[in-house]
């Protein structure tokens, strides 16, 4: 098996209008109808002037920029599972309204073949070049045991011939 099939300087963009679904869709998922979101006449009278996403909503966005980095790593080698180990240091730097256009920016800046993680700079403008998020992703790329692999298919395939009676029949 090779190493993590992600490199230092390996990069990512992800790009999305913030439009008022989102917003509406992720407060009643997570039960945050909190006025700030879903209230303009209220945010109208603030500092803000108007509504804003969820802050945690922009970080789902960071995790679409982490899935791209997955997908890079996996197009040069299938020998891994990544996972996602948290963020660290995730601050919301400015206010996203809803109708802003962001770009989430995920750049690998560290890679640990030994205990197999990468850690992810990531920052998050919109379209006025206005930063807004910044954090630090973490993910473990976990290898794949492929002898367990065909252990658990085998098994399977037994299974399937015993559940039709003993006799070898092509499963669909």
């Amino acid at each position: 098996m090779d190493g993590i099939p992600v490199h230092v300087g390996d990069q990512v963009i992800f790009e999305k209008t913030v439009g008022e679904s989102d917003v509406y869709l992720y407060a009643g998922i997570t039960g945050d109808l909190n006025a700030n979101h879903v209230n303009e006449a209220v945010m109208r009278k603030t500092r803000f002037g108007q509504r804003i996403a969820h802050g945690a909503l922009i970080l789902g966005f960071i995790s679409t920029a982490s899935t791209r980095m997955i997908e890079l790593g996996l197009s040069r080698s299938n020998a891994f599972t990544p996972v996602g180990l948290g963020y660290d240091r995730s601050r919301f730097i400015a206010p996203v309204f809803i109708g802003n256009t962001i770009s989430v920016i995920y750049t690998i800046s560290e890679v640990d073949q030994e205990r197999l993680r990468t850690v992810a700079d990531v920052t998050v403008t919109t379209e006025d070049e206005r930063l807004v998020v910044v954090a630090k992703h973490l993910m473990k790329w976990l290898p794949i045991d492929r002898e367990h692999e065909v252990g658990v298919r085998a098994k399977a395939t037994s299974d399937q011939v015993n559940e039709i009676g003993g006799k070898a029949k092509a499963m669909p």
